[in-house]
C-alpha cells in the first residue's frame, strides 16, 4: 500500500464512521486514497468513509469535535499542510482543554523541504506540541501505519484529548507493506495507562471515605466533565441514589445526571442556578468527581465550598488534585470502577445514612430561588424561547451552542435527561463552535434530534458551514438569538465599564440571518420578533422534517443572571431583578419557611 492507502485503512481499522476535512495540495495523495477505499467499498458491498467538506478548516475540527463529543468515539479531521493545519489549531486547544478525543492528520511538505519556507509549510509540530494531548511527526514511511494505530490509542486512552498526526506528502506516496496490526513503543504513557488502569479502590480507603460520610450532614456531589468522557455518568448516579447525595454539576458535567432527577441541582459556577450555588456553600463534605475546580466554578478558591469541613476528589489525572484547594480524601482511577467500589463497599457492611433533612432543605432552596426572568415583557425573552423548545424536546435533543448569553440561558433551563446531549465549548470558550460541532453530532446521531443553539455574534465566526449541513442533507435546527451584538460582553461592559460598548454594538449591521440561510439551501427559515408568535413558530420549526433555521429577536437588555464576578466567591452572587436572593448571614442547611434561609 501507500502510505496514503495505510491511513485510510487504520481510520477503518479504528472504527471511524465519517471524515471531516479540507483538501489541499500536501494531502491530495490521501484524499484520491478515502476516494478510492470508498469506490472499493461500494463495489463489495462494504463500510464507506463519508468525507464531510467543510467551509473552512476550523469547521472541520469543530464537526469532528462535535462528532466526538456527541458520540464518546474519536473524531477524525482531516486537512492539508501550512493554513489548512493552522486553522484546526483552535479546535484542537478547544478538545485539549475540554478532554475531547479527535485525530487530526495534516499534510506537510516533503521531507526534504521541511525547514525550507516551503510553500504552504508550517511547523506544525512546534505550533501543535503546546496544544494538543500529542503530536507525532512522520518522517519514516515504516512507521506511518503504526504511529497512525498509536494516535487513536492515545486519543481515546486516559484523559481523553487531542492528537495530531503530521504527514509530509512523500511518506503518504511512499509504498510499503501493510501490517495490519503494530504500534509505536511508548513505554512511559503506556506504563502510565496500566498504572491507572489498575488503581483498584481498596477497603481501607472506601471505609475512610464512608466514615467521611457518615460524619456529614450536608454532603454534595460536584460533577464535572470527566463523568461523562470517563463513561462514569450511570454509574455516578447509582451512586448518588444509594447514599440519596444531591448533585450539582459544571457546565461540562451537565447531562451527568438526569436535569430531573429529584437529586439534581442543576449547574454551579459564575452563571450557575442561584440555589446550586448556595448548595455548595452550605455543605459540609463537598465529593468532587471528574471536576477540576476550574476558575468559573471556584472564581475564589478559598471561598469555594466555604462550609465544607472535608473535601473529597475522584479523578482520572493525578494532576488535578490538590491543584486548586486541597481535599482530604482522593483517588486517581476510573471513576465507574472507583465509584462502583464505594457502593459495594456500602452495601457488604450495611452502611446507612440519611440526609433526607438536607434535601428536604435543598428542595426548599430550590424553590424559593428558581431560575426566572421577565414575564410580563411584551419583548421576546430568550428564556421563554428555551422553555417553548424544552417542551417539545424534553430533554431529549442534542443542543450544541455558540459561546455568549445564550449559552448560559441554554445551560441554565434546558433540559438533559442524559450524557452527550450537551455540546459546548467549555474552558476554551469558542464562538463559532455551535453550528459545525452541531453537524458533527448530526452525523454521529442520524436519526437524533440536533439543535444549534447559538447568538448572533457567534453563529458569524462560522456561518458558512450553514452551506455544509445543507450540502448533506443534515436535518439540523438552527435558532439564532438575535440581541443585535456581543451580549455576554456588553453585559461585563454595563456592569464593569460604566456601559461603554465597545466594538459590541452590532445594532447597525446589515446582516439578514434568514436571507443568508435561505442563499445557503435552508428550505424553512423564519424570523421571529413577536411574543405571541413563539409558541406556533416553534412547534413549526422543530418540526419541520428538514434543516430549518430560526432567527428570533430578543430583548437586546435581558442579562444572564445569577452573575458571579470573576475571582469572586458565592456570597458576591448577583441574582438580577427576578431571582430571590437569599441574606448574606443565612446559615447553612436551615430553610426558614418563610422563603428566606
Amino acid at each position: 500500500m501507500t502510505g496514503a492507502e495505510m491511513i485510510v485503512q487504520v481510520l477503518a481499522d479504528e472504527g471511524a464512521e465519517a471524515i471531516f476535512g479540507y483538501s489541499g495540495g500536501a494531502i491530495l495523495p490521501t484524499y484520491d486514497a478515502v476516494f478510492t477505499f470508498n469506490e472499493a467499498q461500494k463495489g463489495v458491498g462494504g463500510r464507506q468513509l463519508p468525507l464531510i467538506v467543510p467551509a473552512n478548516e476550523q469547521g472541520a475540527g469543530f464537526m469532528a469535535a462535535g462528532y466526538a463529543r456527541a458520540s464518546g468515539k474519536v473524531g477524525v479531521c482531516l486537512v492539508t499542510s501550512g493554513p489548512g493545519a493552522t486553522n484546526t489549531v483552535t479546535p484542537v486547544r478547544d478538545c485539549m482543554a475540554d478532554s475531547v478525543p479527535i485525530v487530526v492528520i495534516c499534510g506537510q511538505v516533503a521531507r526534504a523541504a521541511i525547514g525550507t519556507d516551503a510553500f504552504q509549510e508550517a511547523p506544525v509540530a512546534s505550533l501543535m506540541g503546546s496544544v494538543a494531548k500529542h503530536v507525532l511527526l512522520v518522517t519514516d514511511p515504516s512507521r506511518l501505519e503504526a504511529t497512525m494505530r498509536t494516535a487513536f490509542e492515545i486519543a481515546r486512552t486516559g484523559r481523553p484529548g487531542p492528537v495530531v498526526v503530521d504527514v509530509p506528502k512523500d511518506v503518504q506516496t511512499t509504498t510499503g507493506v501493510f501490517q495490519g496490526e503494530g504500534q509505536l513503543a511508548i513505554p512511559g504513557y503506556r506504563a502510565r495507562l496500566r498504572e491507572l488502569n489498575a488503581s483498584v479502590l481498596a477497603d481501607a480507603a472506601a471505609g475512610k471515605f464512608l466514615q467521611l460520610l457518615s460524619d456529614s450532614k450536608r454532603p454534595l456531589i460536584y460533577a464535572g466533565g470527566g463523568v461523562i468522557n470517563g463513561g462514569a455518568a450511570e454509574t455516578m448516579t447509582e451512586f448518588a441514589r444509594m447514599f440519596g447525595i444531591p448533585v450539582v454539576t459544571t457546565l461540562m458535567g451537565i447531562g451527568a445526571i438526569d436535569t430531573t432527577d429529584p437529586l439534581s441541582m442543576r449547574m454551579l459556577g459564575m452563571h450557575g442556578a442561584a440555589f446550586a450555588n448556595y448548595a455548595a456553600d452550605d455543605c459540609d463534605f463537598l465529593i468532587a468527581i471528574g471536576a477540576r475546580f476550574d476558575d468559573r466554578v471556584a472564581g475564589d478558591p478559598k471561598k469555594f465550598a466555604r462550609n465544607a469541613r472535608r473535601i473529597a476528589h475522584l479523578d482520572v489525572d493525578q494532576a488535578e488534585i490538590n491543584k486548586v484547594k486541597g481535599v482530604q480524601w482522593s483517588h486517581v482511577g476510573l471513576l465507574p470502577e472507583a465509584l462502583r467500589a464505594l457502593v459495594a463497599y456500602a452495601a457488604r457492611t450495611g452502611f446507612k445514612a440519611d440526609f433526607s433533612n438536607w434535601r428536604t432543605a435543598l428542595g426548599e432552596l430550590r424553590r424559593a430561588h428558581a431560575m426566572n426572568y421577565d414575564r410580563g415583557s411584551e419583548l421576546v425573552q430568550p428564556h421563554y424561547v428555551i422553555e417553548e423548545i424544552n417542551r417539545h424536546t424534553r430533554g431529549e435533543a442534542i443542543i450544541a451552542t455558540g459561546v455568549g448569553q445564550h449559552q448560559m440561558w441554554a445551560a441554565q433551563m434546558f433540559d438533559f435527561r442524559e450524557p452527550r446531549l450537551w455540546l459546548t465549548s467549555g474552558s476554551m470558550g469558542t464562538m463559532g463552535f455551535g453550528l459545525p460541532a452541531a453537524i458533527g453530532a448530526q452525523v454521529a446521531n442520524p436519526g437524533r434530534l440536533v439543535i444549534d443553539f447559538d447568538g448572533d455574534a457567534s453563529i458569524r465566526m462560522n456561518i458558512g458551514e450553514l452551506e455544509t449541513a445543507t450540502t448533506y442533507d443534515l436535518p439540523i435546527k438552527v435558532v439564532v438569538l438575535n440581541n443585535f451584538g456581543d451580549g455576554m460582553v456588553k453585559q461585563w461592559q454595563k456592569l464593569f465599564f460604566k456601559g461603554r460598548l465597545s466594538g459590541t454594538d452590532k445594532s447597525l449591521h446589515k446582516k439578514d440571518f434568514v436571507r443568508a440561510a435561505t442563499a445557503d439551501g435552508f428550505p424553512w427559515a423564519r424570523r421571529l420578533d413577536r411574543k405571541q408568535d413563539v409558541p406556533g413558530v416553534v412547534a413549526e420549526f422543530l418540526g419541520y422534517s428538514g434543516p430549518a433555521f430560526l432567527e428570533v429577536v430578543i430583548d437586546a437588555d435581558a442579562g444572564v443572571y445569577p452573575m458571579v464576578g470573576p475571582g469572586l466567591g458565592y456570597d458576591a452572587m448577583i441574582t438580577g431583578d427576578y431571582i430571590a436572593a437569599r441574606p448574606q448571614d443565612a446559615a447553612p442547611g436551615e430553610f426558614d419557611p418563610s422563603g428566606m434561609f
